[in-house]
């Protein structure tokens, strides 16, 4: 089964972001979706996983998706890189 692979960008990222929001080794960057099929994403920081989340980790960042976005960005790399004003921009590629 292929699963989302995360850059070592995008993990550095992800811990930085749950560890300052949720303050614990249980949290994570959670990925939904509104409906199958869709590629509209939604991404939050969360305290947990929702039960029927895969759970993807990579050097101790948490990633959380829930079913419909878990079938979108199986094939998928996620990256992250800072902008000028240091936001984090998460983006998918495509493994090739």
């Amino acid at each position: 089964m292929k699963m989302l692979t995360l850059t070592d960008n995008a993990s550095t990222a992800v811990k930085d972001l749950t560890g300052r929001a949720v303050g614990t080794e249980t949290g994570g960057l959670r990925i939904s979706s509104p409906e199958a099929g869709s590629s509209n994403l939604s991404v939050a920081v969360a305290p947990a996983p929702e039960p029927a989340d895969d759970v993807v980790e990579n050097a101790g960042a948490r990633v959380f998706l829930d079913a419909n976005a878990s079938a979108v960005v199986a094939d998928k790399v996620l990256d992250a890189q800072l902008d000028d004003r240091g936001a984090v921009r998460f983006a998918l590629t495509t493994v090739s």
